[in-house]
């Protein structure tokens, strides 16, 4: 996860490079990995529903 201040938003920005296009805003820190913390789920849940993979840890790729 990679947590940066976004000037052009006026928020933090959260973003998981592993997951495509998986981000959220905030107006802290905090709220920011909150928020990003559930769009993971989301988005996990999604690929899983449709058949796509999922990244694992250490680099391996998980299949729904």
């Amino acid at each position: 996860m990679i947590v940066y201040w976004s000037e052009e938003d006026q928020a933090y920005i959260a973003q998981v490079p592993e997951l495509d296009s998986c981000m959220a805003d905030g107006a802290t820190y905090q709220e920011a990995v909150k928020n990003v913390e559930q769009v993971i789920a989301e988005w996990l849940e999604i690929a899983v529903e449709l058949g796509r993979y999922v990244p694992g840890s250490k680099g391996r790729l998980l299949y729904a």
